[in-house]
């Protein structure tokens, strides 16, 4: 079965007012979209809008059609729904500093706060489900900035050497902490403790890279990062915590994976994300949403290393596959390229840029415009392609319910 999806994309504040509706081929409402989520995620599940093969059965969301006929998605959809959740995600501003748990760690954090009798809809929540979160992010646009992970231990030390030899004020504590460089966890603790110090440290970080930093500096490219992120957080810790990150600049189709501890956060630009289907986001700045530093430390993981960038691989002529460590893949397919032909492994969710597509098999066809989206049950495989336009596809793996 082949099914038509489609949902109305979220507002958060840090969304860019063009980004999405620009991929899906709409006029701009002047409004923040910031993600636009495709899947059965009770916090915002697709709608249904067309089925191939027709029948006169109807259903109103994924959920819905997934629970009815539990096969399509694996034996646990009816209590679980699909396994993976699809995103196209457009910032403008700095998402969160932030961290998603391993599976035992979701599963831990979730039946804690159950005990606590806190709300799975409260704010003040870290652990929306029981599940992990590692997620993937293929930059669509032009260019895509992150932050992610902990930059290696000479880099962390060039800066501080930077901030004694200026004797920036404020910052004599931090670089009394980083005078080892590795000690990266304290350095964090400190700047997010809430204490007053490390609130005027970040101010007088911020002071030294608006007035003083210059582009002959060996760290100049940090420093426009304090400027950047200072526009939207000014006098945040966090920007000093950005200081000890490793910054990455996505070009269109190169992609990143963040894993269970690796602390993150998207800065700028328009991307296709695939992740577990999890809400479970523990955040340490750069927001004005509940942060539990106490929490965040405890998830981290604290390797010092350059990023590391997926790479895809060549499938065939006009197919990409991008494969992380984690139970699911994302495909990127030029449907112009003739008699283009998708094994699928499990459940997939498809999302279509630039121009229609068509999506074939031996008893279904249906076509997607610009910007639509779709899922295909695993026993539409293998998937005939063609059409104009690229075609997103979210695959889960073989055991869907694996993950559940």
């Amino acid at each position: 079965m082949i099914i038509e999806l489609a949902n109305t994309p979220r507002d958060y504040s840090w969304g860019s007012t063009t980004g999405i509706p620009e991929f899906l081929g709409i006029e701009p409402d002047g409004r923040p979209q910031a993600e636009l989520w495709l899947g059965t995620h009770a916090g915002s599940p697709a709608r249904a809008v067309r089925v191939a093969p027709d029948r006169e059965e109807r259903h109103p969301t994924l959920s819905d059609w997934l629970h009815a006929h539990p096969h399509l998605a694996g034996a646990d959809a009816a209590a679980a729904g699909l396994p993976i959740l699809l995103k196209l995600l457009s910032a403008e501003s700095p998402l969160s500093l932030q961290v998603h748990p391993t599976l035992e760690q979701a599963r831990a954090g979730f039946e804690d706060e159950n005990a606590r009798g806190i709300p799975v809809d409260d704010p003040a929540r870290n652990y929306k489900d029981p599940f992990p979160k590692p997620e993937i992010i293929v930059a669509v646009s032009r260019r895509f900035d992150a932050l992610c992970g902990f930059r290696p231990a000479d880099e962390v030390a060039a800066i501080m050497a930077e901030l004694e030899e200026h004797d920036v004020p404020a910052t004599r504590a931090l670089r009394e902490i980083l005078a080892d460089p590795t000690r990266i966890g304290d350095a964090l603790a400190w700047l997010l403790s809430g204490a007053p110090e490390a609130a005027e440290c970040a101010v007088s970080v911020e002071s030294f890279a608006q007035k003083e930093a210059t582009a002959t500096s060996p760290s100049a490219p940090s420093w426009a990062t304090v400027r950047e992120i200072a526009t939207h957080y000014p006098g945040d810790p966090g920007i000093v915590v950005a200081l000890v990150m490793n910054r990455v600049s996505l070009q269109r189709g190169q992609a990143l994976f963040a894993p269970a501890g690796m602390l993150h956060a998207y800065l700028s630009g328009v991307g296709v994300e695939l992740m577990i289907a999890s809400d479970n986001v523990v955040r340490g700045g750069l927001t004005p949403k509940h942060i539990d530093t106490l929490e965040l430390l405890r998830l981290l993981s604290f390797e010092q290393q350059p990023p590391e960038l997926l790479e895809a691989r060549r499938v065939a002529p006009g197919l990409v596959a991008y494969e992380p460590p984690a139970p699911f893949a994302l495909w990127a397919a030029d449907s112009a390229q003739p008699g283009l032909e998708i094994p699928l492994t499990g459940a997939a969710l498809a999302l279509v840029e630039g121009a229609d597509v068509t999506l074939e098999s031996s008893d279904a066809s249906l076509t997607l415009p610009r910007g639509g989206a779709g899922f295909i049950s695993p026993d539409e495989s293998p998937l005939t392609v063609h059409g104009s336009g690229l075609l997103w596809l979210a695959v889960t793996s073989p055991d869907p319910a694996a993950q559940h």
